[in-house]
């Protein structure tokens, strides 16, 4: 296990350092969560892959990777659906390893100052867009401020937005000059895709996607595919493996299932759980469950519409839900009930507070009838695909038992997101939710059921801001002062439930026993430097 150390660009043992010189040294706290609970799919899938001849990768063959949601352009930054390509086309400037300390990657090395307000990166210098123009310090700058354009919507800018300044030494060397410390730099880092900067607008537009990454793009066809080229002349040596990766757009469920099963897909992460549970046990498939809770369902309240104002009406949902009927019977059991957005793998994690809210119908109708609620009904937005739509239904179910009457409205993806961004869903909706898997303040200032400054819901509170800006304007992440944070916010979550979360779902993989060496980073961006098909 390697760290690397400030300013060093090579790795030292993690041992050799304590943790207390680590901080010292100015490494951002970001990248030293202890989460020792986390095992992550990644390490599954390197240790699958050791054990299956990992040693003698195949070069050659195009990788099928069926998803069941369209690639949307204008949301390529905002982090939507559907961001499996951006790892393929892109890089970013590093990446969390398994216990979510940072890693190089466009970014040799760095160094926090002591006083938490600037960050020193030192840039690779051999790296070249696809478009043969080389990388430099220039594009780190031009990256951070097209994510502080509002126009993004990217759900990091809060974060990127505190960065006030750039000092540059060289072509490969910056210095980012914060307003304020950041608890969850480093997050931002392994979010900011490094576009081309000449062509980014053909990028949210679809027509030319250009970075850095190991594939190059070469055809789009709306509703149908999307195919990439390996890119020969990438900065890591030896890699990729594969001479291609072609994204099959697969909605139907069914279809997509047949896909896996007769090989024409080799690799996806949207087969439904109650499918996954019918491969398990067949050997032509390797199943790998992302544990670090990248998806997280929940109910979504709009407190702009008068019958949910009341915190006892969400409260009563809250209690309202079968929660561990959702998880067995729409997710196959991949996921573990909650009422919290986080993991177990997140310093802001407690059991106690998962369990809060569990089925208890009676008290939902006490808490219903203390509100002086005699009938009532809602629509419920979901997306359209069969996944979704049985979530949805067992909601349904549930709440029309406490007298809560809900009218679906199946709704596609890429308009689902827009309503999520826009602040324009109904009075209620349900959907997943990523970002807790990182730094808890992400969540916070960032996605966008949760920012504290402006969510879906429409919430505000001054002691729910006031607990978000404590935890968020700081250096450290894990100290008993951070829990202690982030402890605040999820009592509050806990309280208004103006987001009611139900079950954390990380991604589960499903792959042909033929793909080796397949990881995700923590915002769902597939990594495909080391994969290869095994004969």
């Amino acid at each position: 296990m390697t760290v690397f150390s400030a300013g060093s660009g090579g790795p030292l043992p993690l041992s050799a350092i304590s943790r207390r010189a680590l901080l010292r040294g100015g490494l951002a706290g970001a990248g030293l969560l202890a989460l020792s609970a986390c095992r992550s799919a990644t390490d599954a899938s390197s240790q699958a892959a050791a054990a299956d001849g990992a040693s003698s990768p195949r070069r050659g063959g195009v990788l099928t990777v069926g998803v069941g949601v369209d690639f949307t352009p204008a949301l390529l930054f905002a982090q939507s659906a559907n961001s499996l390509l951006q790892r393929l086309v892109f890089n970013t400037l590093t990446r969390y390893d398994e216990q979510l300390r940072p890693q190089p990657e466009l970014a040799k090395s760095w160094e926090v100052a002591a006083d938490g307000l600037s960050v020193t990166l030192k840039l690779r210098d051999d790296v070249a867009f696809h478009s043969g123009r080389k990388f430099t310090a220039d594009d780190v700058v031009f990256a951070v401020k097209n994510l502080q354009n509002p126009v993004r919507s990217a759900q990091l800018r809060s974060t990127a937005l505190t960065v006030t300044d750039f000092r540059k030494n060289g072509d490969f060397e910056l210095t980012l000059v914060l307003a304020h410390q950041v608890s969850n730099l480093f997050d931002l880092f392994e979010f900011m895709i490094i576009p081309d900067s000449a062509t980014v607008e053909d990028a949210v537009a679809g027509t030319k996607l250009i970075g850095t990454g190991p594939f190059t793009f070469t055809d789009r066809k709306p509703g149908s595919s999307l195919s990439f080229a390996r890119n020969d002349k990438y900065w890591n040596p030896g890699r990729p493996y594969l001479d291609g990766v072609e994204i099959k757009v697969i909605p139907q469920a069914e279809t997509l299932l047949s896909s896996v099963k007769t090989g024409q897909t080799h690799l996806t992460y949207s087969v439904r759980g109650k499918d996954v549970a019918t491969l398990k046990d067949d050997k032509r498939f390797r199943i790998t469950q992302y544990d670090t809770g990248a998806g997280a369902f929940y109910i979504g309240a709009n407190l702009s519409f008068p019958e949910v104002q009341d915190k006892r009406v969400r409260q009563a949902i809250a209690w309202a839900i079968d929660r561990d009927r959702l998880v067995q019977q729409a997710l196959g059991g991949y996921a573990t009930v909650s009422s919290v957005p986080w993991p177990k793998s997140s310093p802001a994690y407690r059991e106690q507070d998962a369990g809060r809210y569990h089925h208890d119908p009676e008290k939902a109708k006490a808490l219903l009838k203390e509100a002086g609620v005699t009938s009532l009904s809602l629509p419920l937005a979901h997306q359209s695909d069969a996944g979704s739509t049985a979530v949805a239904q067992i909601l349904q179910y549930d709440l029309k038992q406490v007298g809560i009457e809900v009218q679906l409205q199946p709704v596609d993806s890429p308009t689902m997101q827009k309503q999520l961004i826009s602040q324009s869903m109904p009075a209620l909706w349900t959907l997943s939710h990523s970002f807790s898997q990182a730094h808890p303040a992400t969540l916070a200032v960032s996605a966008y059921p949760f920012n504290e400054a402006k969510n879906t819901s429409k919430f505000s509170s001054p002691a729910y801001t006031a607990a978000v800006q404590k935890a968020w304007n700081r250096s450290d992440a894990d100290s008993p002062e951070a829990k202690a944070l982030y402890q605040d916010v999820t009592d509050i979550l806990l309280d208004e439930q103006f987001i009611v979360d139900l079950a954390i779902a990380g991604l589960v993989e499903v792959a042909g026993a033929q793909v080796r060496g397949v990881t995700l980073n923590k915002y769902s961006y597939l990594n495909l430097d080391d994969a290869y098909l095994a004969g």
